[in-house]
């Protein structure tokens, strides 16, 4: 019962590093007005306070497994948690963009070298049969935190200044050492000699690719520069893949996509997690550009997502138990198509309960399918492959919250586009069209979710 227990805690543990990671990459969006006015400078010029941060997150998050391995996981994990709040310190010492950008970066490397190491102190260390239960708790995290953070960003700048917007992670990290020190156990693994050349080649492919899609996202008028960074962050990724395929050490590998079950929660995995993390982009805008809320009303009615996620959070193993991972796979990407499709029927005079009744079910969906495929994510991998399967998993869930921005965006300009090419403020017709094009992405991932074998991912079930 006792050994029990320890994971359970070790698992909420590091879910809560997680909620902070994830909540520090969003919680700036809505103070950059008013951090920038502190500033002098233009809040455009902030976007870097974003951008640094997500590009810091994707190219350390590769040699947290070698790390881990290399130095021991608990280690690692108390390092980067000691990192992750002197940056915080830093954050909100700040006097100007350029110290401001520093800290961001520091507090990047300290998100990446943290949150992978201790989801894979729990993949390792939780046995199959305790999958479900495992990456139901690491899951809640990802559903919540980008949805909070706007609204929790912008309460704290206003009422307690922006500062505390980083002060807060100080006693937040003071419990989570504490925790680490009491739970945490220094798993160890023989390495060889450090891939310097594989990090070199992903981490210049996953920052430059990180960094155009981020600028892609913030709608600058010039658009030579990001498309020149996306397609030099490909280039780059594709030589790397081809360099890690041949070396004999490779700093990852991709075996586990030799898994069909990993293989189909990478690909048609992606494009839903794609579609769903516009959300937290698309929805605050339409509530505001297209009907008229205020940002504090836009952000309590956002709040319904998050409701939905927590509601259904406690019958998620049930049901994945009941139904099985490819049917739910299936009905639940119609029904997320469904709920973006309701958004881009709503109108003016839709009643604010049936638009929180439309946010609300769409957050269970979304809790229902991200909890799946984190699950069926790892069913059939081994645990000897478990390092470089949660690197490369990681990473891509990095990059899919990245283009959820940026494809919600697009979708929004194409939107415009259509309906005259006018550069104006988008108005509710827009965000119609974008909406019905993010439930279209929606469907698409089901392609991938039909080929996996009725009785996929069963080892974990009961």
């Amino acid at each position: 019962m006792f050994s029990l227990d320890r994971r359970t805690a070790v698992a909420l543990l590091v879910a809560g590093a997680l909620f902070i990671e994830i909540l520090d990459a969003t919680i700036i969006t809505t103070a950059l007005p008013i951090i920038a006015r502190d500033f002098g400078v233009p809040a455009a010029h902030l976007s870097v306070g974003v951008s640094s941060y997500l590009v810091a997150v994707t190219i350390f998050i590769p040699i947290s497994g070698y790390m881990a391995d290399r130095f021991g996981a608990r280690h690692i994990f108390i390092a980067a948690l000691c990192t992750f709040m002197l940056a915080s310190v830093l954050c909100a010492l700040a006097e100007n963009v350029y110290s401001f950008t520093a800290a961001r970066l520091l507090q990047g490397i300290g998100g990446a070298m943290m949150v992978p190491v201790g989801r894979l102190v729990v993949l390792r260390d939780v046995p199959k049969e305790r999958l479900v239960k495992a990456v139901a708790i690491l899951t809640w995290p990802a559903l919540g935190a980008p949805l909070l953070g706007p609204v929790l960003g912008g309460w704290i700048a206003t009422h307690w200044g922006w500062p505390w917007i980083f002060l807060i992670n100080l006693p937040l990290g003071l419990i989570a050492l504490t925790g680490a020190l009491l739970l945490l156990k220094n798993y160890r693994v023989d390495t060889g000699p450090f891939d310097w050349r594989g990090f070199l080649l992903c981490g210049a492919g996953f920052g430059t690719l990180m960094a155009g899609l981020e600028l892609l996202s913030s709608m600058n008028a010039s658009r030579i520069a990001p498309w020149l960074l996306v397609a030099t962050g490909i280039l780059l990724l594709v030589l790397a893949v081809k360099y890690l395929l041949g070396a004999p050490a490779p700093l990852l590998t991709f075996r586990a996509m030799q898994k069909k079950t990993f293989r189909v929660t990478v690909l048609g995995g992606s494009v839903i997690r794609i579609a769903m993390s516009s959300t937290p982009f698309l929805i605050p805008l339409m509530l505001q550009l297209g009907l008229g809320y205020t940002a504090v009303e836009a952000g309590t009615m956002l709040l319904w997502l998050f409701a939905g996620n927590l509601a259904i959070k406690p019958a998620t193993t049930r049901i994945m138990n009941l139904f099985g991972f490819k049917r739910i796979l299936i009905v639940n990407a119609v029904a997320i198509a469904a709920g973006f499709m309701a958004l881009g029927l709503v109108t003016a005079a839709t009643p604010t309960w049936l638009l929180g009744l439309i946010l609300f079910i769409s957050g269970m969906n979304r809790s229902v399918h991200l909890t799946v495929l984190n699950t069926l994510n790892f069913a059939d991998i081994p645990h000897t492959q478990m390092r470089d399967a949660n690197t490369l998993s990681a990473v891509l869930m990095q990059m899919n919250r990245g283009l959820g921005i940026t494809v919600g965006a697009l979708a929004l300009a194409l939107a415009s586009y259509l309906a005259g090419g006018s550069n104006a403020q988008p108005d509710l017709m827009h965000f119609h069209l974008a909406m019905l094009f993010m439930g279209g992405l929606a469907l698409v991932s089901i392609i991938d979710s039909l080929r996996l074998a009725p009785n996929a991912g069963n080892a974990v079930l009961k």
